[in-house]
C-alpha cells in the first residue's frame, strides 16, 4: 500500500492476525486491535459480538476493516454443541462488524471465509464461481459469507482461506513434532487435495486486496495444489525423515471425529481471483514453501 492507512483488525492475536498485525505496522501503517475484553492499550477498542455492541466513536474515520474472527474447526471436537458455536461465532461476529462497516464507511471490508465454502471437490479444480458444497462447513461458510454481504457503503472481500503454512502454529506445527521423530505418514488414502497458502503469502495477498479494486469471494491458496501424499512426503523429504508410518482413515475419525472429514476430504481449490488481479505468490510450489518454512 503506498500511503500509511488505519485498519482496524478482528481475531489480532490469532496465527493470521498476529503476523497480520506485524506487518502492517512494519510498513507504517495504525492498527486497531478489536477484543472483547476490558481494553488496556490505546491501540485496543473494545466490542462484543454475542451482544453486537461495538465502539463505533474509535474506529471513526478507519480506512479498512478486516474480520478475521471465530472459533476454531480444530480445536475441539465436534458436539452438537461445538458445532452450534463455530456457527454461531461467526454469524454473530460477522453481522456485528458488517454493521458497523455500514456506519462507519471504511474504503475496504475484508471478511474471512474458507474454502470450505466448496465441501467435497475429489479431483475436481474448482475457483470462486462454484458451487457451495452441502456439508457443515459448506453450510457454514454460505451463512457467514452472507453476513458480511449485509455491509453496506463499502467494496466487501470475502476471503476463502485454505490450509494455512507456518512452522509455528496450524496444521504445519501440530504434525512438525511427527515427523522429526520419523513417526509421520500420510493420512487415510493420501489421495485428498490439500488446498494450501504459506502464512507469508496469505498476509501479502490481503495486504494486496487491502489496495487493489477487487471484490467479492478470493481463494487465498497456492496455485499448486497438492495430494496429502504428496504433501506428506515433501514434508519429510524437508526434514530428512521417513515417512512410513501411515493414519487410518478411521482412526482419525476416532480421534477428530467431525473434523476428521476436513483431514481426509479432498478440496482442490485454485486461486483464480488472486491471479486475474495480478497478486504473485512468493512461494507457488510446496516444496520450496517448505524447505523455507523449516530453514526460519
Amino acid at each position: 500500500m503506498s500511503l500509511p492507512q488505519r485498519i482496524a483488525i478482528t481475531g489480532a492475536s490469532g496465527l493470521i492476525g498476529t503476523a497480520l498485525v506485524g506487518h502492517l505496522k512494519s510498513e507504517g501503517h495504525t492498527v486497531q486491535k478489536l477484543v472483547r475484553r476490558k481494553v488496556v492499550s490505546p491501540d485496543e477498542v473494545f466490542w462484543d459480538p454475542r451482544s453486537g455492541d461495538i465502539d463505533l466513536a474509535a474506529l471513526e474515520g478507519v480506512d479498512a476493516i478486516i474480520h478475521l474472527a471465530g472459533a476454531n474447526v480444530g480445536d475441539k471436537r465436534w458436539t452438537k454443541k461445538y458445532r452450534a458455536e463455530i456457527l454461531n461465532s461467526r454469524l454473530l461476529g460477522t453481522t456485528t462488524i458488517a454493521n458497523a462497516v455500514s456506519n462507519l464507511k471504511p474504503d475496504v471490508f475484508i471478511s474471512a471465509s474458507a474454502i470450505g465454502w466448496y465441501g467435497e471437490t475429489g479431483n475436481r479444480a474448482v475457483s470462486e464461481s462454484d458451487r457451495p458444497g452441502d456439508d457443515f462447513l459448506a453450510a457454514v461458510c454460505k451463512q457467514w459469507e452472507s453476513a458480511a454481504d449485509l455491509a453496506t457503503n463499502t467494496r466487501v472481500v470475502k476471503i476463502r482461506t485454505g490450509l494455512v503454512l507456518d512452522s509455528t502454529g496450524g496444521a504445519l506445527g501440530k504434525m512438525l513434532p511427527l515427523f522429526k521423530f520419523g513417526v509421520g505418514g500420510k493420512l487415510g488414502s493420501g489421495k485428498q487435495w490439500w488446498s494450501w497458502i504459506t502464512l507469508h503469502d496469505l498476509v501479502e495477498a490481503i495486504c494486496f486486496l487491502l489496495e487493489k479494486p477487487v471484490s467479492g469471494a478470493v481463494n487465498l491458496t497456492a496455485p499448486n495444489p497438492a495430494t496429502n501424499q504428496e504433501f506428506t512426503s515433501a514434508l519429510a523429504r524437508a526434514l530428512k525423515r521417513p515417512a512410513l508410518i501411515p493414519v487410518p482413515g478411521f482412526a482419525l475419525k476416532i480421534v477428530l471425529g467431525g473434523f476428521s472429514s476436513e483431514v481426509l476430504g479432498s478440496k482442490k481449490v485454485l486461486p483464480t481471483a488472486l491471479l486475474d488481479a495480478g497478486f504473485n505468490f512468493d512461494y507457488p510450489h510446496l516444496a520450496p514453501a517448505l524447505s523455507a518454512l523449516l530453514a526460519e
